[in-house]
């Protein structure tokens, strides 16, 4: 009999063990990627240039900065900013703070504990029951309490705040590259700004001298005082270029030395002609956008995060097991406080099973699972918003490499005209209208040579950032 009651105990063991197993597997779910669509995902119709490599596994956002940018100031920079930008210094905190959680997540599986030492000074009043009665009470006592994890609960929780850390190593990635992208876009902006200030001090030097022979030859009576005057607004003009060239030099400088946590001061820079990029721009494939851009990134594990708080709102829904127990000392007599007599203990153990708490616990699932199909919502979002940073930067690539080759047969068009204009002057078959309006013409088309050789550089840096690249 006793051998049949114990094969009755172990079967209703196991049964109970099977139907919470059971349970546990219907309470929480396996954890998914979502899916997202790549096919065509950035626009390679337009593209014809020989820089590009076209769609294969090669892509330079695998290429470290250090090596796709190749001017040795320009990475002194970038390493200066990484280190002390204070931007990138405080994503390092966020950081430190997730992990922080985790390691507090760890330990969700460990049972509480907590101790109290505590004195207490009764005195009822006389017109009670028992009359007036004064007593002491000493204690000295130890908790504890531990709860199972059947539903996968607390493995829910750890499994959330793993993926908001995550968010956190990925959005330190994010600073990263935008804190590159706006260094390197700063510092070509001064490059070229240098090479506009020296076209536009030889345009000054040029058009002084050009006022001195105005005079002369209004002196001499071969031009009237009207060429003089306009001879004079023209070097005004270019002077007024030259001082608001200066000025935005100095606000980018400044500009420049907020990105690297530093006081204002003059930026040393190299020529825009040493500017090149030794690296194909390879383009990769749309899929590996996925692995490669931070904020697509971080938009999955914050889904990740809330199907794991949806897992979590879940479980909430089934009982809890709870086992506590508490032990200790207490007497009303202090020389008999660490008696064998004054010792107590407790055990318990229970299951809660929550049945009405005015629709709280639904309405936190449904709550859930809202922020998780916005999560879905969000991930679909930043793969698009990805695919069309890519298809703008090989546009603007294209457009501004194009634009370079314009400017400077337009440029090169305007200083012939203003040869001939001169010769032509000389010779009466011309006004010096004519002259100085070649002249302006040609310091508007060589200024924007530089313009679009900078529209170039900083369309090759939006590549290489909305590939992914910058924070490897």
């Amino acid at each position: 009999m006793q051998i049949m009651k114990k094969q009755q105990h172990l079967s209703l063991v196991l049964s109970i063990g099977l139907v919470l197993l059971l349970s546990s597997c219907l309470a929480i779910k396996k954890y998914e990627k979502p899916t997202a669509k790549t096919d065509n995902l950035y626009r390679t119709d337009f593209i014809h240039d020989n820089a590009f490599d076209g769609l294969d596994t090669n892509s330079i956002a695998s290429i470290s900065w250090k090596n796709f940018f190749t001017d040795n100031l320009l990475q002194g920079y970038i390493q200066n900013a990484l280190d002390n930008n204070i931007d990138i210094r405080i994503a390092i905190q966020n950081i430190e703070a997730a992990e922080s959680y985790v390691k507090q997540s760890k330990s969700g599986f460990l049972p509480s504990l907590s101790t109290d030492l505590g004195y207490t000074f009764s005195k009822t009043s006389g017109n009670s029951r028992f009359g007036a009665l004064t007593f002491n009470q000493f204690q000295l006592g130890a908790s504890a309490a531990w709860e199972a994890d059947i539903w996968g609960k607390i493995k829910s929780q750890q499994r959330a705040t793993y993926a908001q850390y995550l968010q956190s190593i990925e959005a330190h990635k994010a600073v990263k590259t935008g804190l590159i992208a706006a260094v390197a876009k700063t510092y070509y902006q001064l490059v070229a700004i240098s090479a506009q200030i020296e076209i536009a001090q030889r345009s000054v030097s040029t058009r002084d001298s050009s006022l001195e022979t105005t005079i002369a030859l209004k002196n001499a009576g071969q031009l009237t005082e009207v060429a003089v005057k306009q001879s004079e607004s023209q070097l005004y003009e270019a002077k007024i270029i030259l001082l608001n060239l200066q000025k935005q030099e100095k606000y980018l400088e400044n500009t420049f030395c907020l990105l690297l946590n530093e006081q204002p001061h003059t930026i040393t820079r190299n020529t825009i002609e040493t500017q090149v990029f030794n690296s194909p721009l390879s383009i990769g494939i749309p899929a590996q956008l996925l692995a490669n851009r931070p904020d697509v990134l971080q938009a999955e594990y914050f889904f990740m995060q809330t199907f794991e708080l949806s897992n979590l709102a879940r479980t909430n829904f089934y009982p809890s097991f709870m086992i506590t127990a508490s032990g200790g000392s207490q007497s009303m007599e202090l020389e008999k406080w660490f008696s064998a007599s004054s010792l107590f203990a407790n055990l318990a153990a229970g299951i809660t099973q929550p049945i009405f708490n005015r629709r709280q616990i639904k309405t936190a699932y449904e709550v859930a699972q809202t922020q998780q199909q916005k999560a879905v919502l969000g991930y679909q979002y930043a793969i698009l918003s990805a695919g069309v940073d890519v298809s703008n930067a090989l546009i603007d690539y294209r457009t501004q490499t194009e634009a370079i080759a314009l400017e400077q047969s337009k440029f090169e068009a305007n200083q012939i005209a203003f040869t001939i204009s001169n010769q032509l002057l000389q010779n009466g078959l011309a006004t010096y209208l004519e002259v100085l309006t070649a002249q302006q013409n040609v310091l508007s088309s060589e200024l924007n040579v530089i313009n679009a050789k900078l529209g170039q550089l900083n369309a090759v840096v939006n590549l290489y950032t909305s590939l992914g690249g910058g924070w490897r």
